[in-house]
């Protein structure tokens, strides 16, 4: 069966072509091991249209009984590929998986932290539930893993895959070991591969995102001249290809329903315990911490793309937080920005006033205009907004 998604944003053809075509160049996505990895992840689905079909009569305190109590429970709401379970070679990874249920335990402690903010972006895009369950296979769900041919992170890029997808490295940070962008850039990416190159079926997609395009576009066109449909399981791929997507089906499968396969998930909630706050000054990781009113271990252990002291947003345009440090920090980065717009503390950090232009703002500075730009990352100079803060320093 096919599955098929709608593009939330629109890439123009020549851009997209563009982008595919560095993509096939940076060949090598971490491929599964050709062993069962110890893996297991989430989705989500929306849950709010549960409780619009509520009939009249149903009482406040009776709709809140039918929402998701973890976020499990929510999860399983966006599988959509269970029919495929009857397929031999997902039955084959159930009967693997069920014989260590204290791996899936031990990866989804290790989950925990990103379990529900990741759902949520899945559940957003309205794809299947089970591509939520990548980092199980790519990576344990360890944000700091490494594969010993160089991809990184809980998504698995590869350098030259992730240097395509915009997920930067240098300036003390590897975007593709920071937890929110490289999921952003990998749901972009298997969105884009589906559309450009299977009429939007996913499950090839998710082939390539594992063997590359090049190969599953070859296995596809064998199948298509030997009068098959050219669907995934119609392929002869790669052994570790043939089972990335009967490893999410099955993982799926018993995370649905964890009571049939002896397994006792932990309880973790249906919220992100995570929330992205947006950054517009540099500061050390001490200074945001304090903002944010958590610990600084424990704000480097949610922010594993920052391999230094330093957060510069000419790299890192956001920091990942305690769901609950969210507003706190915000409130904290607001009433700095005042006070240094009533300062006008010029030393190393100017805080961009209605009418100004960079050009300006350099030469009152005495810096170079295009040294300016390039501390702060900016491509358009007449872009500037009131309130924006620019370095005036490249250290």
């Amino acid at each position: 069966m096919t599955y098929h998604t709608t593009r939330r944003r629109i890439l123009g053809f020549t851009s997209c072509l563009a982008l595919m075509g560095s993509l096939m160049a940076a060949t090598g996505n971490s491929q599964a091991s050709p062993t069962p990895q110890r893996a297991f992840k989430d989705d989500s689905v929306s849950h709010k249209a549960q409780a619009a079909r509520l009939p009249a009569n149903q009482s406040f305190w009776d709709a809140l009984a039918l929402e998701p109590r973890d976020a499990w429970s929510r999860l399983a709401e966006a599988f959509q590929w269970q029919e495929d379970t009857d397929q031999a070679r997902v039955q084959e990874w159930i009967d693997h998986y069920r014989q260590s249920p204290h791996n899936i335990v031990e990866i989804t402690e290790r989950a925990r932290p990103w379990l529900a903010w990741i759902t949520e972006r899945v559940e957003e895009r309205g794809l299947p539930g089970e591509i939520a369950l990548i980092p199980f296979i790519e990576s344990s769900f360890d944000p700091n893993a490494r594969s010993h041919r160089g991809a990184a992170g809980l998504w698995q890029f590869m350098p030259g895959t992730g240097h395509a997808l915009g997920l930067r490295r240098g300036g003390g940070y590897d975007g593709r070991l920071d937890v929110a962008r490289s999921t952003h850039a990998a749901l972009d990416y298997i969105e884009m591969q589906a559309e450009q190159w299977y009429e939007g079926d996913l499950e090839l997609s998710l082939a390539a995102y594992n063997a590359g395009a090049g190969t599953v576009n070859r296995a596809r066109s064998a199948a298509l001249s030997q009068g098959k449909a050219g669907t995934y399981w119609d392929l002869h791929l790669p052994r570790e290809t043939m089972a990335y997507v009967p490893k999410l089906i099955a993982i799926s499968a018993i995370i649905a329903e964890p009571e049939r396969y002896n397994v006792e998930l932990p309880q973790i909630g249906a919220s992100p315990a995570v929330a992205e706050v947006p950054l517009t000054q540099p500061m050390n990781l001490g200074e945001a911490a304090r903002m944010a009113g958590v610990s600084h271990a424990a704000l480097a252990d949610l922010n594993p793309g920052l391999l230094g002291n330093r957060v510069d947003p000419r790299h890192v345009k956001r920091l990942l937080v305690p769901a609950d440090s969210a507003e706190q920090m915000l409130a904290q980065l607001r009433g700095t920005a005042r006070q240094r717009t009533a300062t006008n503390d010029g030393d190393d950090i100017y805080v961009v006033r209605r009418g100004d232009s960079l050009s300006a703002i350099a030469s009152r500075h005495a810096v170079a205009l295009a040294d300016l730009a390039r501390w702060n990352g900016i491509e358009r100079p007449d872009a500037l907004q009131p309130g924006q803060q620019l370095t005036l320093s490249g250290s």
